[in-house]
């Protein structure tokens, strides 16, 4: 390893056997030390071997960050935070939350699913959800109600987007409507389970009741948004499901279907208050929705707002 300068923490995951979320977990708690270049988190090949070493004897190593990108931001012991989601308004909610020198953002890039039940077992602080409940048509809440039970917890309203089917570019299958994907002509490739979009997919087919055997190419699982608009690009399937930005981004064309809530929720707790407090004044500042206006395809008209609270 120690030929290494430095590892990604996915790198780290994959040489330690562990997940990215375990990985996250251990960098919150102090337990190996993190530096930035730019955005991204980076864990130095020495300090991974040092970890490595003092884990066999039980020992933790402190936290140490720095800054390459911004020395101005050198900070002693800022409040690690975990902001999960993919979408990249988070980079910049992340942004605004390490300004006042505070915090210290980290990204975990996985499905709303997965991240609801990491937070749950105390591995993510802000968690962005697009979970679509086909039995009520209500996004989010009632997946909340169903998981984080016993859990007092705040869900904020971040944006709305669209989200829908992304097609070749004049759309030569005239993909239409969510039973067009029964159509044996048509070639999907599918979200990772856990993902919005995939539990999107899977509640539309139950509404029309289609099989997912019934769908060609239902197997075929990409992890993000974009590799899913790429894969229609590039002609590896002729549909997926997903949002218009990144249709918008790829070069394809982009079929509407449904406008889905994204949202954030945060565990209601005495350590948790000012983070919440800090993520509320971001949602409702002027400076923060102008900046995600200006990335286009986002409806931020009811930013900030409370979607469901318990007590």
């Amino acid at each position: 390893m120690s030929k290494e300068f430095s590892y990604t923490i996915e790198e780290v995951s994959q040489l330690l056997k562990v997940s990215k979320l375990t990985m996250y977990d251990i960098v919150k708690k102090g337990e190996i030390p993190v530096f930035r270049v730019g955005r991204q988190m980076r864990i130095d090949a020495d300090d991974l071997n040092a970890y490595i070493k003092n884990q066999k004897s039980n020992q933790i190593i402190p936290v140490k960050i720095t800054d390459f990108e911004s020395p101005r931001n050198e900070i002693k012991n800022p409040h690690t935070i975990v902001i999960s989601g993919q979408d990249m308004v988070l980079d910049i909610l992340g942004k605004y939350m390490e300004k006042d020198s505070t915090y210290q953002a980290l990204r975990s890039y996985t499905g709303s699913l997965n991240s609801l039940i990491a937070m749950y077992n105390g591995k993510n602080d802000i968690v962005s959800l697009h979970m679509f409940d086909g039995d009520t048509g209500e996004y989010n809440v009632p997946y909340l109600q169903r998981i984080l039970v016993g859990q007092p917890y705040i869900l904020l309203h971040l944006l709305s987007r669209r989200a829908g089917l992304y097609v070749k570019k004049g759309n030569p299958l005239n993909l239409s409507t969510w039973s067009d994907l029964k159509d044996k002509g048509v070639k999907l490739v599918n979200r990772e389970k856990g993902s919005g979009a995939r539990i999107l997919l899977d509640e539309q087919l139950r509404i029309h009741k289609i099989s997912s055997s019934d769908i060609t190419g239902y197997q075929h699982e990409e992890s993000n948004h974009y590799s899913v608009a790429s894969a229609v690009s590039s002609g590896v399937a002729d549909t997926g499901v997903g949002i218009e930005k990144a249709a918008r981004m790829v070069g394809i064309d982009f079929v509407p279907l449904i406008t889905e809530s994204y949202d954030l929720v945060m565990l209601k707790t005495p350590e948790n208050e000012l983070v919440i407090n800090k993520v509320k004044n971001i949602l409702s500042s002027a400076q923060f929705q102008a900046e995600i206006h200006s990335l286009g395809d986002y409806d931020i008209s009811k930013t900030g707002t409370i979607i469901h609270e318990t007590f």
